[in-house]
């Protein structure tokens, strides 16, 4: 779809930090995160909604975000656990008509800093970040590989 940001950012018209692509998803850094590290994961096949979203993908799109979560903890910045989100809708809040998994990675005691995240929404050293939570994949691969050998 032509007029969506996601699906340029898909085809490589549009920039954006990734962190992790498949030939299914895509996962980059939110351009307005509401904490270091926000992330969004999307299919890379158009889908405005859950409603144009076959329950196949969106178990594929949960699934990359559950990892996503994962390796942020395991990450070189701190994240004690995550948020992940689908705004589904205008009347969600739904900004952008493509679906999109928000992973949100978070800290205990982070409350205010949380809430001034969704006032503030700048962005952080992103490409410091991102390779920060691909370093956070790196070391979640090679744990499942111990735990398989």
């Amino acid at each position: 779809m032509s007029g969506c940001v996601f699906c340029r950012i898909v085809s490589g018209d549009a920039p954006a930090t990734k962190i992790f692509e498949d030939d299914i998803l895509l996962a980059f850094l939110d351009i307005r995160p509401i904490t270091r590290g926000h992330t969004l994961v999307i299919p890379k096949n158009h889908a405005s909604d859950l409603d144009d979203l076959n329950p196949a993908l969106g178990a594929q799109l949960f699934a990359g975000g559950h990892r996503l979560a994962k390796a942020m903890r395991r990450s070189d910045f701190p994240a004690d656990g995550a948020n992940l989100l689908i705004n589904d809708g205008k009347a969600a809040f739904q900004t952008v008509h493509h679906v999109h998994l928000h992973v949100i990675p978070r800290q205990t005691g982070d409350t205010f800093t949380f809430a001034k995240g969704f006032v503030l929404r700048r962005p952080h050293d992103m490409e410091h970040t991102a390779a920060a939570i691909r370093t956070g994949l790196d070391r979640l691969a090679a744990e499942e590989r111990e735990t398989h050998a």
